[in-house]
């Protein structure tokens, strides 16, 4: 039996066996990210797309995502990779880096970790953004912030900006439909708007986390933190396990984003029909 210290999952994995990620596994008594190197999407996306809308706007970003993720969510939009073992490639930390440097001429910025739970490969987001950082290129991530401070702490001085998905202000939903727990989230988005650039996502999900009053208590706990902490407020839709939930109204979106703005200066709509 080994003990993953990553998350606070805390998995106890069995031999041969792997944690809730699906990606760190007891192998031979040995702890091992299964998925490092392996990347199942790149792309060169608009920083906009993160989404980070005040931090180097205008500008294009490397995007990788792997395999896996410490949540369930039963909404998950990104499910074929989150929680399948999607095909991949293996691209080494060094490879990845060069590929960014050689996008510098096509308005590249640096690298997101994104489109899947990019601390669940902790070490490699932490030896490519080492490499990336002496090079002058800006290192993002996009996660669900579950992780334990002492990792956080350890990869913090590498990375420059964050989008952390806030999935709900209600614990009993990050119990039930994400398999996770709120508290260490908001303990993540505190620490890290304290040392990098932080701008939080919460997908809205008509009749979950919607509430006048949930959406308003999360606005007021942001600004405590800082009131120009941007907050994208996006509308989802109906896929994985919950295909017969319906997206928010355009009308409703726009009303709560109306809502959050009594508290934090920059608050955004996001998925919304043309």
């Amino acid at each position: 039996m080994v003990v993953c210290t990553l998350c606070p999952h805390r998995c106890r994995i069995r031999p041969e066996s792997r944690g809730i990620c699906q990606v760190r596994l007891n192998l031979a008594g040995r702890l091992v990210a299964e998925s490092y190197g392996r990347i199942t999407a790149l792309a060169l996306d608009p920083v906009e797309k993160k989404p980070l809308y005040r931090f180097h706007p205008g500008s294009m970003i490397l995007s990788a995502g792997s395999y896996g993720c410490n949540f369930r969510c039963g909404f998950c939009q990104n499910w074929s990779i989150s929680q399948e073992k999607a095909p991949s490639r293996l691209i080494m930390p060094e490879t990845l880096v060069d590929l960014a440097e050689q996008a510098r001429a096509q308005g590249n910025i640096g690298l997101a970790f994104t489109y899947n739970e990019p601390l669940v490969g902790f070490e490699y987001v932490l030896d490519t953004a080492r490499l990336a950082r002496k090079l002058g290129l800006v290192n993002v991530l996009v996660t669900n912030g579950s992780i334990n401070p002492e990792p956080m702490d350890e990869l913090l001085p590498w990375i420059d900006a964050m989008n952390i998905d806030l999935k709900a202000w209600q614990p009993d939903f990050y119990k039930r439909i994400c398999h996770g727990s709120l508290q260490p989230v908001l303990d993540t988005i505190a620490r890290c708007a304290a040392r990098c650039h932080v701008e939080v996502t919460t997908l809205l999900i008509p009749g979950l986390n919607d509430q006048d009053e949930a959406v308003s208590s999360m606005a007021d706990w942001l600004a405590s933190i800082r009131t120009d902490i941007p907050l994208h407020l996006t509308r989802h839709h109906p896929d994985y396990r919950m295909t017969d939930q319906q997206p928010i109204s355009r009308q409703r979106l726009l009303d709560l984003v109306k809502l959050a703005s009594r508290s934090l200066h920059y608050v955004y709509a996001g998925n919304l029909p043309l």
